[in-house]
């Protein structure tokens, strides 16, 4: 890695919070419409988000290869069906260098302020080091899974041994012969326990709520597969068309809950052909309707509960003391090395909970958002003009590759852009009346699904609001990033001038010094 960029400019025209696939994405596709004068802001020294961040072992994509990645690129050389971590990795690095995007990121710089001055249509956005940077468009590419979910336990602070999160892995550290308590049985202990199980004396697993788990597709892309790929791109493009369309059916499921009891049967059946011991397998069962919650694949995770070293608990946890956790029943276990798979804090009143979000007067995000969070398409939040979000609230899936709801709201984001050029203005501001409506929307037509057949998972508030998933097709969603309904907008012109401005599709830079006087008028929407 080389040509680490840690000083911001005073002025850029975009900026974007975050490295990982949504930033880039949203980057590339700025440079090709010409705009070049953006940075990405990223808190940590490299690119990659998640997959970055997540290398414990197994780890690894539950959406088949050639669908996670963009559809501007063309790896044709996918080693599996679905890619390990640092493969993807790879991947992502070397979309950096094709799109020659590095020089548009600031490394190491952490936002943790962003404040709207309507008179001059302008962003502030600060990082924790003191650093500002004015823009006139403002675009958090964070992503829900960056903050590590540490749990409340009781003593966990006064452990002694080796405490680590699956997102902050160890790699420095040996398990062998290590007697090991591993929290959660989400998506990544259902990974990286069947690793580290042939490796360790004894390997506790602290089951809350047992998950639905499928099987995994294990096969290898052989050489005359990554050839016929690499000559003939259409056909790789058509084998993607097809992994996406078999994705899509999934969604079926999740509003037809009596479709969801058929595929619970054959769920029920893998179990019982995995798990010798009945007494586990009951316990590895889960007591909700598959796909309430995040359903998972491996064809590793319940073979793993047939070793004789490795025990399912169920009971719950006491207190953790120096050297041992202790159930709910008081049975004490003494263990050398805690892993925490217990995912992360994905509610943005969480992760944003100290970050000084500001937009038009009277708007703050924690204020507004103190019910619950809420945008319009999940790309715009009323009260913030020319802010936007990828993968925002009721945006992300269960169903099928995020990449392609990322790249849905990039080409949406840009068409506000162009709109905002269009019509000479200084900003879009999304009406709350339209805010609201989408939103009642949305949350008419999760009720009913499985999301809310009975089940608490990390899609949901503590109120039980589902304010994470998109509650229909990705093409539906498609379909309603495409242009930009004028009429749900206010756009207001502002006399001042920011300190540049780039004409969409032209790579010319305009530069003009702010008046010192302003006056907003809002425009009617069209």
């Amino acid at each position: 890695m080389t040509d680490i960029k840690r000083t911001l400019p005073k002025y850029t025209e975009v900026v974007i919070v975050g490295g990982g696939l949504g930033g880039l994405a949203m980057g590339i596709q700025l440079q090709k419409h010409g705009i070049n004068d953006y940075i990405i802001v990223e808190k940590d020294v490299e690119v990659g988000g998640s997959w970055r961040d997540n290398s414990y072992p197994g780890c690894a994509c539950d959406v088949q290869s050639h669908l996670y990645s963009f559809s501007f690129t063309n790896k044709s050389d996918w080693t599996k069906r679905y890619a390990p971590w640092d493969e993807i990795q790879d991947y992502i690095l070397a979309t950096v260098s094709e799109y020659n995007v590095r020089p548009n990121i600031r490394f190491g710089l952490e936002v943790n302020s962003s404040v709207f001055d309507e008179k001059t249509a302008t962003w502030t956005v600060g990082t924790a080091d003191g650093q500002t940077v004015k823009c006139k468009y403002f675009i958090l590419a964070t992503g829900p899974l960056h903050h590590p979910q540490i749990p409340n336990i009781p003593g966990l602070d006064t452990f002694k041994g080796k405490v680590m999160h699956s997102a902050r892995w160890d790699h420095g550290y040996d398990l062998k012969g290590k007697k090991v308590a591993s929290i959660g049985t989400g998506g990544s202990a259902i990974q990286y326990v069947p690793e580290i199980a042939p490796d360790v004396e004894r390997l506790d697993v602290y089951q809350r709520s047992a998950a639905w788990v499928i099987p995994r597709d294990e096969r290898k892309y052989s050489k005359a597969s990554k050839w016929v790929f690499e000559k003939f791109p259409s056909l790789r493009r058509l084998y993607r068309a097809r992994l996406y369309m078999t994705n899509e059916m999934r969604v079926w499921p999740i509003f037809h809950p009596s479709i969801a009891v058929i595929a619970e049967f054959f769920a029920k059946q893998f179990i019982r052909a995995q798990v010798k011991d009945p007494v586990v397998r009951k316990k590895l069962t889960p007591d909700y309707m598959l796909g309430c919650k995040r359903i998972l694949i491996s064809n590793k995770w319940y073979p793993a509960f047939n070793r004789d070293n490795v025990d399912l608990i169920t009971d719950g946890i006491k207190e953790i003391r120096e050297h041992s956790i202790v159930d709910s029943n008081g049975v004490e276990r003494e263990v050398d090395t805690i892993i925490l798979g217990t995912g992360f804090i994905v509610d943005p009143r969480g992760y944003m909970n100290k970050f000084n979000l500001k937009g038009l007067p009277g708007h703050d995000i924690l204020e507004d958002w103190k019910d619950g969070a809420e945008a319009y398409l999940g790309n715009t939040v009323t009260g913030y003009p020319n802010m936007f979000q990828l993968v925002g609230p009721n945006a992300g899936l269960g169903h099928n590759s995020i990449l392609f709801m990322i790249e849905s709201q990039v080409h949406y984001i840009i068409q506000c852009m162009k709109e905002v050029q269009k019509r000479d203005v200084g900003y879009l501001n999304v009406k709350k009346e339209a805010q609201v409506e989408f939103n009642e929307e949305i949350q008419s037509r999760i009720k009913g699904s499985v999301w809310t057949s009975g089940c608490k998972s990390w899609y949901q508030q503590a109120d039980g609001k589902n304010f994470a998933l998109w509650p229909s097709s990705t093409l539906e969603f498609y379909r309603r990033n495409r242009n930009v309904i004028a009429r749900h907008y206010e756009w207001v012109k502002v006399e001042a001038k920011p300190q540049a401005t780039v004409q969409l599709g032209s790579k010319e830079r305009v530069v003009a010094k702010a008046k010192s006087k302003t006056a907003a008028a809002k425009e009617v929407s069209a």
